[in-house]
């Protein structure tokens, strides 16, 4: 039977992670074995769940227990779960952007940059892409447009900010990720270097003299690519993208010079991703 607990005290510490704590204290870089992860909407949370990441509790309008939480509910074992009508949950901050579902889960462990691109052909490299929204969209682009991994510098936003998780609809469960770096300084340093050592030829997509079109018919032959993006605003590095194969444009109309991150993502992925090759 499900673990049902009806909600009166708002107070109770066991809603700190819904209501109460940033993204940071979820997060925990003190002790990352015990950081949390918030995920909203039953389709959301069964992703994750599929991708054996462990349930702490959950949050429920009473509404949805029998209703579309209930496949949910059915997997979770007997973890507490909180529940009370809409117009009570809505004092909790942000409990209505949640379609009545909120789960909070143990974050996973990373994977090595090696074990994330054993068997990958095609990824998705962000450098310091610091907006959740840009990160969770591009997450949607990779997973539906070809990509088998992404790998991100240490300065990018986490994947799993709960807004990241949102945006993505849950393809942050399932496409293959990890960061690539100890630090800003080993990525400029050695990131590079280490993808053309996985066998990857990298392609910076970048607005350069001597880029070539996103179509050139010699991206399209290469075996494994690394299609790297950067910074809203700035882009990418000029070491960055010295150190590329290949810098790649997508041409444009109208004088618009550039697209934001995420929809110039979702190009190159339709373009150079397995779809394609």
């Amino acid at each position: 039977m499900p673990n049902i607990i009806e909600i009166h005290d708002f107070s109770a510490p066991e809603l700190d992670v819904y209501a109460r704590l940033t993204e940071n204290q979820l997060l925990n870089r003190a002790e990352p074995e015990k950081g949390i992860f918030i995920a909203e909407s039953p389709k959301v949370v069964l992703r994750a769940l599929d991708a054996g990441c462990v349930p702490i509790s959950l949050l429920v309008e009473k509404k949805h227990i029998t209703g579309e939480a209930k496949e949910v509910l059915s997997r979770v074992g007997g973890i507490p779960i909180f529940t009370a009508e809409f117009d009570v949950l809505t004092q909790l901050t942000g409990f209505q952007l949640t379609r009545g579902v909120l789960c909070a889960m143990w974050r996973p462990p990373l994977p090595s940059v090696e074990n994330v691109c054993k068997n990958a052909r095609r990824i998705a490299v962000l450098e310091e892409v610091v907006n959740p929204t840009n990160v969770g969209a591009i997450f949607r682009s990779a997973a539906a447009l070809g990509m088998d991994a992404v790998l991100l510098s240490p300065a990018c936003s986490n994947p799993l900010y709960r807004r990241a998780i949102r945006v993505s609809m849950g393809t942050v469960f399932q496409i293959p990720w990890t960061y690539i770096g100890k630090g800003l300084d080993d990525w400029k340093q050695n990131g590079i270097k280490l993808l053309h050592s996985l066998g990857f030829r990298t392609a910076a997509m970048a607005l350069k003299e001597d880029s070539v079109p996103i179509d050139h018919p010699a991206l399209l032959k290469e075996e494994r690519l690394a299609i790297i993006l950067g910074t809203e605003g700035d882009g990418l590095a000029s070491s960055t993208i010295a150190d590329c194969d290949y810098t790649v444009l997508i041409p444009m109309s109208h004088h618009v010079d550039s697209l934001n991150v995420a929809a110039a993502s979702a190009v190159a992925f339709w373009q150079l991703g397995n779809t394609k090759g």
